[in-house]
């Protein structure tokens, strides 16, 4: 039987091309996900007030600073929904961190864009498109798709509306924009980060091997340059600094295992003996006791030479002691002369100024390509966010893994699209029956994020949008086009909105599965309750895990759901219908994320809110393609008034957003001297980055009056400082009010004068916490091995059960209690730099 050809009427727009199953699919999608998600949210329930360490640590972790801890709410199982809808989203700010709070304000932006994109289309393009006379069924029937070619001056209505819409969108992202800068200036400006070694120091890379000197750099620098640290080859130092820790933690294993076998032996005996209970020993009594539940073969031994279980063998404790004792010493020696500057030196160095404000000045002025030809590379970024390696690493190499590593990752995005068009096809296989820390040589972890967060952007709009759009589109009429060729474009122009039932689906998902299913924290769930006792078999472990709270990785989440709000205002004219799923769904994502940052995650990689604006440009990839899809579509349907007026917005929105990134990108990127007064619209009117000459100037960076722009440079300044003023909006003084007042930190000599060396220079000797026993064996073995290593038995122990505990109530701080954590024996001191 031939199929029917295409209805002259309706070739612009194609035709009914079979029985739409979008409302069956939705439902087949709902049902199962939303059963799951309903399961998850009542075991979150009844668990939230039992699993006080997997649900609500940040509410007693003594850990955590009085500031940093979240008010706890009621254990009722229901009872805790009205105080936890009365704490404000501004509560992040003041207990967890920058990027948290603006993490969970990007998710609800986009919950707000796509309700009120909702809001404005539905009312008019449900009833455009369901009158649109093309035949089609189901969901499909509120699609564009659903306008036949006697409809085209239907499609004005898509077009004013997309105007009005996208013209929202970039009204939000600006506003956004200019409230992340005045919150960004003023957090940052703060007194207590101002004060912070970390906003006072300036990373340089390629430093010329003269500018390693105190005197060359007191000289460049003047008045303001307060201290500097060198960079050193630290290769030797770290493998021997790796060996030490090692050693020492497999003296800390033995040691516990030696006292975890004779308790075996111990609670074995008294199994079969249940009336005597073995004494406490003290004395003489000691030995004797301890040789009864000990036997030679209890002694760990390992083999040691290169090969494994081939070189000699020997009793671990005794070669672990032995070794430390060389290790320790040596290792000593070798950091005194790092931190003395006696070892090789590497062309990096980090500059301490006096103040805040000196230091955004040097790392605004300084120029790699200008003398001292000096790259200033990062600056308020904490030691422990150095990617220590990638200080060797000179320019040429620098820019040849670059180069290396965008040619692998775009070659990677590329060819990863036909396991995707398989998923895609598949998703809508009804309409078929019928026929990747070395990235690119950064030198900070913040950096490698915000890198992340641009290439997985990048993969999430091409892979998991794009591609499964078309090819959705493509195989929902592929028995079509082989059969009459000629009507691929029109079927094409029909099904490609059909595409966005995908996403329907997809949305369903994400907010539902992955909401209930963050909420829950399966992953802490089980490492805490299960999983961690099989692989914790020490207290140092058992402590470390306890301690530790999980993170959000930005450079994965803002993609993540960047690129479902980049779906949402592409689909928002073509099928307005997303918009509702899409609202629905980031509510239900703003709402599980709201309730694990206030109570659950810390923030381990601070970019300092700039992952927060990088997402807000990203969103304008949403603008674009869907003024260039509606562009395509009114093409294929021959519109041409809407084709122009749709042309026109999409050169204007070309113009504003470049307009846009240029009058925020020094303000995004450098900090005013402060709020005050013209502080923040003179980053509008100076020319002054990278200009500094060092051949030229007759001051230093810091001191360098500011450049004015002339000509063509001074209009174009003046024009973005009245449009984009930071001042005329709001947020200018309502971020004030926002920003907590935390004491500044206070450091020690011997902290401020380590504080940017790398790690193997600074490192202490690991302290050992084994297990204490009944049998006295610990306390042998501490006072054995104190000559050698600090080592302690306390706050641990065995149960009546042989299973190591140890005392939680030296962290936990709960009720206004007091923990007591400098007597935990392996705990650090927290150091703010």
């Amino acid at each position: 039987m031939s199929s029917p050809s295409p209805d002259p009427q309706n070739a612009g727009s194609g035709t009914n091309t079979g029985t739409s199953s979008s409302i069956s699919a939705m439902v087949s999608t709902l049902i199962p996900v939303a059963a799951l998600a309903i399961a998850y949210f009542v075991v979150f329930l009844i668990l939230r007030s039992k699993l006080a360490r997997v649900y609500r640590p940040r509410t007693f972790l003594g850990t955590l600073y009085n500031q940093e801890r979240t008010t706890k709410l009621p254990d009722a199982s229901l009872g805790w929904f009205g105080a936890f809808k009365s704490i404000p989203d501004e509560y992040v700010l003041e207990h967890q961190s920058l990027d948290g709070y603006l993490y969970l304000r990007f998710l609800k932006m986009i919950t707000i864009i796509c309700f009120v994109g909702a809001l404005i289309t539905w009312p008019i393009l449900f009833p455009v498109n369901a009158t649109g006379g093309a035949g089609q069924k189901e969901l499909d029937l509120l699609s564009f798709s659903n306008i036949n070619s006697n409809g085209k001056n239907r499609y004005y209505a898509h077009t004013f509306l997309g105007w009005i819409f996208f013209s929202f969108v970039m009204y939000i992202i600006t506003q956004e924009t200019i409230y992340f800068i005045n919150l960004r200036h003023a957090y940052l400006l703060a007194p207590f980060n101002a004060v912070r070694i970390s906003s006072r120091t300036i990373l340089f890379t390629d430093v010329p091997q003269e500018y390693l000197q105190s005197e060359k750099l007191q000289q460049l620098f003047g008045g303001t340059f307060l201290r500097f640290w060198k960079v050193t080859d630290t290769n030797k130092l770290e493998d021997d600094v790796k060996e030490r820790d090692e050693v020492a933690l497999k003296l800390e294993g033995a040691e516990i295992k030696l006292s975890q076998n004779a308790n075996k032996r111990r609670l074995k005996f008294e199994k079969k003996n249940k009336n005597v209970k073995e004494k406490e020993p003290h004395g003489d009594e000691e030995a004797a006791i301890t040789s009864r539940w000990l036997e030679k073969k209890d002694r760990p031994t390992h083999r040691v030479g290169k090969i494994p279980l081939i070189g000699k063998k020997v009793d671990t404790i005794e070669w672990s002691r032995s070794e430390l004792k060389k290790l320790i010493p040596k290792i000593k020696n070798t950091q005194i002369q790092h931190q003395k500057d006696d070892a090789t030196l590497l062309s990096a160095v980090f500059v301490e100024f006096i103040s805040q404000q000196a230091a955004q000045s040097a790392f605004r002025r300084m120029s790699p390509r200008k003398p001292p030809k000096m790259n200033p590379c990062a600056t308020q970024v904490v030691p422990k966010e150095i990617i220590w390696k990638n200080l060797k690493i000179g320019t040429t190499q620098r820019k040849g893994r670059k180069i290396l590593a965008n040619t692998f990752i775009t070659l990677m995005i590329v060819f990863w699209s036909i396991p995707v068009v398989v998923i895609g096809a598949i998703s809508n296989i009804n309409y078929l029956v019928d026929k990747l820390p070395w990235l690119g040589g950064e030198v900070t972890f913040p950096a490698v994020e915000l890198k992340t967060q641009g290439w997985y952007m990048a993969f999430q709009v091409i892979q998991v949008f794009l591609i499964t759009t078309f090819s959705s589109g493509a195989a929902a009429v592929v028995t079509q086009i082989i059969n009459e060729p000629e009507s691929a474009t029109t079927l094409l122009a029909e099904n490609l909105p059909k595409a966005s039932n995908f996403y329907i689906s997809y949305f369903i998902v994400q907010g539902l599965g992955i909401a209930a299913g963050n909420i829950l924290n399966i992953g802490s769930l089980a490492m805490l309750t299960v999983v961690g006792k099989f692989l914790d078999k020490s207290p140092r472990k058992m402590f470390n895990r306890y301690i530790t709270l999980a993170g959000l990785g930005w450079g994965a989440m803002y993609p993540k759901f960047g690129n479902l709000g980049v779906i949402a205002i592409t689909y928002s004219i073509i099928s307005p219908l997303v918009l509702g799923f899409a609202t629905i769904g980031f509510a239900l994502v703003y709402l599980a994320t709201r309730y694990n940052v206030l109570y659950v995650l810390t923030n381990n990689i601070d970019t300092k809110g700039v992952a927060y604006a990088k997402a807000l440009q990203q969103l304008m990839t949403g603008v674009y393609l869907a003024e260039i899809c509606l562009i395509g579509l009114f093409a294929i349907n021959t519109a041409p008034g809407p084709i122009v007026l749709m042309a026109v917005f999409l050169g204007f929105t070309v113009v504003y957003h470049i307009l846009m990134r240029q009058a925020f990108k020094q303000l995004t990127t450098y900090l005013p001297g402060s709020l005050e007064g013209d502080e923040q619209i003179g980053l509008f009117n100076t020319s002054d980055e990278k200009s500094y000459d060092a051949t030229k100037a007759g001051a230093p960076p810091s001191e360098m009056a500011p450049v004015t722009p002339s000509g063509f440079v001074a209009t174009k300044a003046t024009l973005l400082s009245k449009v984009f003023d930071p001042r005329k909006f709001r947020s200018f003084d309502s971020v004030k009010t926002l920003i907590p007042n935390f004491p500044p930190p206070r450091y020690e000599e011997q902290e401020e004068a380590l504080a940017y060396f790398n790690p193997a220079v600074r490192s202490e000797v690991p302290r050992l916490w084994i297990v204490r026993d009944e049998m006295g064996i610990s306390r042998r073995e501490v006072r054995d091995s104190s000559d050698v290593v600090d080592i302690s038995d306390e706050y641990a122990r065995f149960n009546e059960k042989g299973k190591i505990i140890w005392d939680t109530e030296l962290v936990d701080k709960e009720n206004g209690d007091v923990a007591n954590l400098e007597n935990v024996p392996v705990w650090e001191k927290r150091i703010d730099y």
